[in-house]
């Protein structure tokens, strides 16, 4: 990995990609740490140190896990990455439901960024109702739930000052998906992944030093310390030995005339990975993990959002890894069939005179493409879902779980998205010295 990157250095047009996704990541944070307009920030801090040693401090971990830290400062990104992440679950699941959005997923490049430009004006709807929510929360003062009583405003009264921070914090939104496009145009690929990377691993070494420094004695901090860094170094093992497994389907091509010239007769296969879904069904779950604690906060005293806040907002309680791993469970299911078509694959190799050795071209294709992709899919979605709860329980019996609640979340984005981006960097390696090798 990291002569891949010693490398990349070494050539010049992938070193000014690099430096370019570099100074997107830092001007991403800064506008992660630059209050919104009219904003107490003295305030704003002393009630997030107040909250977060309180009863409800693990709700507040959960709700920026995605923000890096930025929702609760209420900065100008502070809604960070989560108002593209649930239009990009709303649109996919319309995709299965409406012909319209199908038919447009069928004509290719032309119909995926007519898709893709749905996802932004469904971003910019969801920008607005969520930063209104969360504006009218710091309004009122109930951001905090009953932690803090000061005004996170200057001017919690003034109808222009609330409409001028929502207005700001939707822009944000805006340039948050301008940056992600520019990393994914002129960078190394993947620039929402690289943004939600970025918003997670900023949170990462402050939540874990917390465990340590928060032990009864210096002694105990360091062991427990010391355990948490090895459970997570296995899990790391772990999930760099999944990501990279994968069932390879021979696949024979007939040799065929084309004129006068012979074409065909090559051998090659379908990478079918274990992990066929990679990061996606971790973020979907818990994007759609934290809304039920959130919307609790519109509704305090109420019996639902009381009985919201005792079951899904610590990350070790029952209820909280029963749903969690449901979710990823189906989100893998669901993402692997809306993204691999067992039919179109098999058509596409009938029309170009491919065939599995042993199996006959067509619907005979189709069925064991999707018997194979069915029975890797099952350990695929064991896997995503144990990874995330693993941690949870270790670092629950070691009474950190407040701490660090999303170790199995935050490691999997890490590890699946810095593999990533390893593998798009060294493709365009390969690509480069290939073209050198022509040239000489």
């Amino acid at each position: 990995m990291l002569s891949a990157f010693v490398n990349a250095f070494r050539t010049p047009d992938l070193r000014r990609k690099l430096l370019f996704v570099l100074g997107i990541i830092v001007l991403f944070r800064l506008g992660s740490m630059t209050p919104a307009p009219g904003i107490d920030v003295a305030n704003v801090q002393q009630c997030i140190d107040t909250a977060s040693a309180g009863e409800n401090g693990n709700l507040f971990a959960l709700i920026n896990v995605f923000s890096g830290g930025a929702l609760l400062q209420l900065t100008v990104f502070a809604l960070g990455i989560m108002p593209y992440i649930t239009a990009s679950i709303i649109l996919q699941l319309l995709v299965v439901v409406i012909p319209r959005l199908e038919a447009l997923k069928k004509e290719g490049q032309a119909g995926q960024a007519k898709i893709t430009q749905y996802t932004r004006y469904l971003t910019l709807g969801l920008a607005v109702l969520q930063a209104t929510g969360i504006v009218a929360l710091a309004r009122s003062g109930r951001l905090f739930g009953g932690a803090c009583t000061q005004d996170l405003l200057y001017h919690p009264d003034s109808i222009p000052a609330f409409l001028l921070i929502v207005l700001v914090m939707v822009a944000g939104t805006a340039i948050i998906m301008w940056f992600g496009e520019l990393i994914t145009d002129r960078g190394v690929g993947n620039g929402m992944s690289i943004l939600i990377f970025t918003q997670v691993i900023a949170t990462f070494p402050g939540a874990l030093w917390q465990i340590k420094a928060q032990a009864a004695s210096e002694r105990e901090g360091w062991i427990t310390f010391s355990l948490v860094i090895l459970v997570g170094l296995l899990v790391v093992a772990g999930v760099i030995f999944i990501e990279q497994a994968q069932r390879r389907i021979p696949v024979q091509y007939a040799k065929r005339m084309v004129g006068r010239r012979m074409f065909g007769g090559s051998s090659t296969y379908i990478p079918l990975k274990v992990n066929q879904a990679g990061i996606i069904p971790v973020i979907f779950a818990s994007s759609l993990m934290y809304l039920p604690a959130l919307l609790a906060q519109f509704n305090e005293g109420s019996s639902w959002a009381t009985w919201v806040n005792d079951h899904f907002v610590r990350g070790d309680h029952p209820y909280y890894m029963i749903t969690f791993f449901t979710l990823i469970v189906f989100f893998t299911y669901f993402y692997v069939a809306i993204t691999f078509n067992p039919e179109e694959v098999a058509d596409n190799m009938k029309k170009y005179g491919g065939f599995i050795p042993g199996i006959r071209a067509g619907r005979p294709t189709q069925d064991y493409l999707q018997y194979v992709l069915s029975r890797i899919t099952a350990p695929g979605a064991l896997y995503l879902g144990l990874i995330a709860l693993i941690p949870m329980f270790a670092i629950a019996l070691l009474n950190a779980s407040q701490n660090f609640p999303f170790g199995g979340t935050t490691i999997l984005i890490i590890v699946g998205v810095g593999l990533d981006t390893v593998k798009q960097i060294e493709s365009q390696l390969q690509q480069r010295n290939y073209e050198g090798f022509l040239r000489s």
